[in-house]
């Protein structure tokens, strides 16, 4: 009974550094597996396991300290920089451990494999039960092995060859702990049991070797992709994916499986130069660069423990996970066979999705204002119809004036063609046309994009932004088709009262009105226009209704000169930018501006803060002033009051009581008593009634 129940319980595994782009696509991948999906059962039947079923893992593992986010969502438990003693702990909890090195090509991952595969060891006495040591390492222990015969072609190296397998000079470590790992004993009664998995480059699920392919061509930031070195040489390669499905099938099939070495490559043979080819025409512009493999340095594109990836030149064919294994691929014949699909994964993972939005509204309301804020807010793409067509112009004539070649006639042929039209009479049809080859260019479908002021009509949203459906008379779909890759996922609809826009307009010096056709008599055609549209049968918010993008109004008024309001409003619909935000440069830039902002503002508010103090002490000094002016007013009228009523006092003790004191006085002088007050009181008191008598 509890056999069984050891039998079915979850295995739970270990995995370092979940934090790092391998670990973490390997733990996550290994969290979702479903009990016995990779059973023979499963194979038969390859309908995919309930996601409601019992979970094959549990996994726990390592993150370091610097991570700001709290516990990763699909570990079991998570050690924050555990201490030696409390990771060996850690370790001996676990049924698997799996120690990823693929990533690295310092010592530090490397030294604490070693460690922690040597602390096991050196517990097995102790094990309960058997356990498993999983080392991913990393095809870089193959980047020096040479072919049997060199005078053949196309030959591929296999598992069978590991013995003679040579390192690059800077996986030697890897090596050496491969070698340990592959000396654990490995029989039945063994309670450690060891495999090696050397990985590929890995790729998907938002990249981490070839991020740097994949992102200068999503920014389009140069007119070719830069490809470091010649690129002929062959990369092996796994989706991170497909590895987790390797290291699954190892913990769940080892009864079965003899080789403790196994080798994880797809089935793709591509070069260097084929996987940036890919990139640059799926997600940018399409070209590639060949430039110095030293300048991946100087570009910071990569650092210089980097470069040794790029430049392997390995053909390998990993037959034991082609016959022994039982795998789901997620991308069996490599990158450049399933670019679509990993496109999506990187922009899905990245969260690098286009911002789609459309402003209109009547002239003069700040359309394209708000359209430039919004552009920078999230760095978009500002469509004005007039600045295409005139974009579209000087492409044609750099073709018409600039092509050599005789093979390009029937372009250039083409593009005269298309030029002269443009010269005599430009049809609508023309127009959206080349908005919607505007709209389609990667920039536009990469970042995303601002439409300013266009389309105008119904007609013109349904041209532009509609799919064509074949028609099927039993079938009417409740919203109309349209093209998801370029219609705007949001409308804006920017509304003013007449009285306010025409006075805007009025407002404008006479140079710039004639520019922006605001003079009084265009500018009230044009309102009169746009009013007009809005009463149509169909009007253009009319379109966006029925394909069930529902227009936002929002009201423009004098309250709001620097439309703070309005972008508020917008960018708490649309949400946060989704893209890469600053460059590196970029965001020196605006911190330096910040800096300077917040430098201006503490001496602006000390220089006030010094002004209300100096008129402060000014206000009191003056009010001291007055104070003590008015302090001498109050004495000498006090002092004029008292002398004034000090005369009569005066007079009476002159008259009454001066002369009776002196004599009094007088005679205590000549007999000076021992008691001088005792004395006076008794010489007035017998004066006193001597007078009297």
């Amino acid at each position: 009974m509890d056999d069984n129940k050891q039998q079915t319980r979850p295995k739970r595994i270990f995995v370092n550094d979940v934090d790092r782009y391998s670990s973490k696509h390997l733990a996550k991948f290994l969290s979702r597996c479903v009990a016995g999906e990779t059973s023979d059962e499963a194979e038969a039947d390859e309908t995919l396991a309930s996601p409601r079923g019992e979970p094959a893992f549990h996994i726990v593992g390592t993150v370091s300290a610097s991570r700001e986010e709290g516990k990763i969502s699909f570990l079991l438990e998570q050690y924050v920089s555990p201490t030696r003693d409390e990771l060996l702990e850690g370790l001996l909890e676990c049924d698997i451990v799996v120690y990823n090195v693929s990533e690295a090509s310092t010592r530090q991952q490397v030294e604490e494999a070693t460690w922690a595969l040597t602390a096991l060891q050196s517990q097995m006495e102790n094990f309960k039960s058997q356990k498993m040591f999983i080392l991913v390492s990393s095809v870089m222990t193959w980047a020096m092995t040479k072919v049997q015969n060199p005078d053949e072609t196309d030959v591929l190296l296999t598992e069978e060859e590991f013995i003679r397998r040579r390192p690059h000079p800077s996986f030697r470590n890897h090596n050496n702990l491969e070698k340990l790992v592959l000396k654990l004993h490995g029989g039945k009664r063994s309670k450690l049991r060891g495999y090696v998995v050397a990985s590929g480059l890995q790729y998907g699920k938002g990249e981490n070797i070839f991020h740097y392919f994949f992102k200068v061509s999503w920014l389009m930031q140069f007119p070719k992709v830069p490809l470091f070195g010649q690129g002929t040489n062959y990369i092996p390669m796994i989706h991170v994916y497909d590895l987790g499905g390797v290291i699954q099938n190892i913990v769940e099939i080892k009864p079965r499986l003899k080789s403790k070495y196994i080798l994880a490559v797809d089935d793709s043979k591509n070069t260097l130069e084929d996987i940036v080819k890919i990139i640059s025409d799926t997600l940018g512009p399409g070209k590639i660069d060949k430039v110095p493999e030293q300048d991946a340095v100087a570009m910071k594109a990569f650092k210089p423990e980097e470069l040794p990836f790029l430049s392997i030149n390995l053909r390998l064919d990993a037959f034991i996970i082609k016959d022994s294994f039982i795998l789901r691929w997620t991308s069996e014949a490599g990158m450049v066979e399933n670019i679509e699909s990993i496109v999506k994964e990187y922009k899905d993972t990245r969260q690098l999705l286009p911002v789609r939005i459309c402003l209109v509204g009547p002239p003069a309301v700040g359309k394209t204002t708000v359209a430039q804020k919004l552009c920078s807010h999230y760095q978009i793409h500002h469509i004005k119809i007039k600045e295409v067509l005139e974009e579209k112009m000087t492409q044609l004539k750099e073709i018409v004036d600039t092509a050599a070649d005789p093979v390009a006639e029937e372009g250039v042929a083409a593009a005269q063609k298309q030029l002269e039209a443009f010269n005599k009479t430009m049809e609508m049809n023309e127009v959206l046309n080349i908005l919607q080859e505007k709209l389609n260019s990667k920039p536009c479908r990469n970042q995303g994009f601002v439409l300013d002021g266009f389309p105008k009509t119904y007609e013109e949203a349904r041209l532009i932004f509609s799919d064509e459906v074949t028609e099927n008379q039993d079938f009417m779909p409740k919203t109309p088709a349209y093209n998801k890759k370029i219609t705007p996922e949001h409308v804006f609809a920017l509304n003013a009262t007449d009285d306010f826009l025409t006075k805007r307009a009025q407002g404008l010096p006479q140079s710039v009105a004639e520019k922006m056709r605001y003079t009084q008599e265009e500018f009230t055609a044009r309102l009169t226009r746009y009013r007009q549209l809005l009463t149509a049968e169909e009007t253009l918010l009319d379109y966006f209704d029925e394909i069930e993008i529902h227009p936002e109004h929002i009201n423009v008024t004098t309250d709001d000169p620097k439309y703070t309001d309005v972008m508020k409003n917008i960018t708490e619909i649309v949400g946060v930018p989704k893209n890469y935000g600053l460059s590196h440069e970029e965001q020196e830039e605006e911190d330096r501006k910040r800096a300077e902002e917040r430098r201006q503002k503490l001496a602006a508010e000390a220089a006030e803060k010094k002004r209300r103090n100096e008129a402060a002490l000014a206000e009191m000094a003056a009010q001291y002033e007055e104070w003590q002016k008015n302090l001498s007013e109050v004495k000498k009228q006090e002092h004029e009051l008292l002398e004034v009523r000090c005369l009569p006092l005066r007079n009476y003790l002159m008259k009454y009581v001066m002369p009776s004191l002196t004599d009094a006085m007088l005679e205590c002088s000549k007999i000076k008593p021992e008691d001088p007050v005792d004395f006076l009181a008794e010489h007035l008191l017998r004066n006193n009634q001597q007078e009297q008598q």
